[in-house]
C-alpha cells in the first residue's frame, strides 16, 4: 500500500467527523474546521518534533527562563506575529490565501480570506491573525532559545527594538498631529 493511500485511510474518519461537526457547528457559514484541525495537528507535530530534536541533540528544554529574556521574547513574539500578519512587506507570503482590502492602520494592511472552507481558508485565517500567529512564533522562539540562545536573544532584541521604535513613531505622529491641530484652534 502506498504511503498516500495509508494517510488517506487514517485521515478519512477525521475528515468525516470534521464534516459532521462543521454542519452542526456552523450550518450557515463555511467554517474550515477540517483545515483548522490540520493546523492544530501541524502545530502539535512540529512542537513534538522540535522537542525530540532538542532531546536528540543532548540539550534540555529550559526549566526556567530569566525574566529579562522572557520579556525580550514576549515583545519579539508580538512584533514578529504582527509583521507576518499585517505588514505590507510580508503580503507576498499571505497572497496565496488572502486578498487585499486596503489599509488598516499606519503601515498595516487589511486582507480578506481568499477561499472559504478548507485548508486554504484555515491558513488564511492563521496568517492574517497576529493573535493566532503569536503561539507559533513564541514556540519557535522558545525552541531557538533552547538550542541557540545567543542568536535567539539577538533576533528577539532586534524585533523588540522594532516594536519600541513603532511606539516612538506613533507617539511622534500623535504629537505632530496635536501640534498641527492646536495651532488652528486659536
Amino acid at each position: 500500500m502506498a504511503i498516500t493511500d495509508e494517510v488517506q485511510r487514517l485521515t478519512s474518519p477525521v475528515r468525516r467527523w470534521a464534516k459532521v461537526q462543521k454542519h452542526e457547528y456552523s450550518p450557515d457559514e463555511d467554517r474550515p474546521l477540517g483545515g483548522l484541525l490540520g493546523a492544530m495537528g501541524t502545530y502539535l507535530t512540529l512542537t513534538a518534533a522540535g522537542a525530540a530534536a532538542v532531546r536528540a541533540s543532548g540539550r534540555e528544554l529550559p526549566t526556567r527562563i530569566p525574566l529579562g529574556d522572557a520579556v525580550l521574547l514576549t515583545a519579539a513574539t508580538f512584533r514578529i506575529a504582527r509583521t507576518i500578519a499585517k505588514d505590507p512587506v510580508t503580503s507576498p507570503l499571505r497572497a496565496p490565501f488572502t486578498s487585499f482590502q486596503g489599509q488598516s492602520g499606519e503601515a498595516e494592511i487589511a486582507e480578506g480570506i481568499r477561499e472559504h472552507g478548507g485548508v486554504k481558508h484555515a491558513i488564511g485565517e492563521l496568517v492574517t491573525c497576529p493573535f493566532c500567529l503569536a503561539q507559533w512564533v513564541a514556540t519557535a522562539l522558545v525552541f531557538g532559545y533552547a538550542t541557540v540562545p545567543k542568536a535567539t536573544r539577538l533576533a528577539a532584541l532586534t524585533m523588540t527594538m522594532v516594536a519600541v521604535a513603532d511606539v516612538g513613531q506613533f507617539a511622534y505622529d500623535s504629537l505632530q498631529q496635536q501640534a498641527m491641530s492646536g495651532g488652528d484652534d486659536d
